[in-house]
């Protein structure tokens, strides 16, 4: 494998912890070993292993983006790896606050933005 792969498992065993991924790679099939192999060395070897931001940092904004884009179904394991990356429950819920406005609130802008407009176009064509 890769650099990256190795890495990636490195830090996926630190984040969700060795029993979770030794699940997983157990249920690994040939199927989805290049898949698995992807998942680990894109998002566990570069994201998760950049030291750009704090793996908290990193936590919570991966919960947040979980959620405002409706992928709910990883949203547990995410949690459960809060105790190994330093989220508190506090910071779980700011981040979900943060959801609940700029990932509600905004949609409905953009859309309301570009019903007037194409409201105008249509008075305008008549």
């Amino acid at each position: 494998m890769s650099e990256a792969f190795d890495r990636g498992m490195e830090v996926r065993r630190e984040v969700l912890g060795d029993a979770h991924v030794d699940r997983a790679e157990a249920a690994k099939t040939d199927l989805d070993l290049p898949f698995q192999t992807l998942i680990t060395e894109g998002a566990w070897g570069t994201v998760w292993a950049s030291d750009g931001i704090s793996r908290r940092e990193r936590s919570m904004l991966t919960l947040a983006l979980l959620a405002a884009t409706g992928n709910f179904e990883e949203i547990p394991m995410h949690i459960r790896a809060t105790a190994r990356t330093g989220a508190s429950k506090s910071d779980v819920l700011e981040a979900f606050q943060h959801v609940a406005i700029y990932a509600g609130v905004p949609k409905a802008n953009h859309a309301l933005k570009l019903a007037k407009a194409t409201y105008k176009e249509m008075e305008d064509e008549a």
